[in-house]
């Protein structure tokens, strides 16, 4: 087995903010709650997260911004 060392901890925390932080701007700008981008962190529910912002009807097109 694998053992995690230091630079996986100081590796991963960074890599999840590099994804986050741009992320959240993004889904903020379309009109949803900045948090669904904590879920990109997650396998499987990534991709399902993406195809739901592809297909939904923003709440900015609602409202007809």
């Amino acid at each position: 087995m694998i053992s995690l060392t230091v630079l996986h901890w100081i590796f991963f925390p960074l890599g999840a903010v590099i994804f986050v932080v741009p992320v959240w701007r993004i889904v903020q700008k379309a009109g949803f709650h900045g948090a669904l981008s904590l879920l990109g962190l997650i396998p499987i529910v990534n991709i399902v997260l993406l195809w739901v912002f592809a297909f939904v009807k923003w709440p900015n097109e609602r409202s007809g911004a």
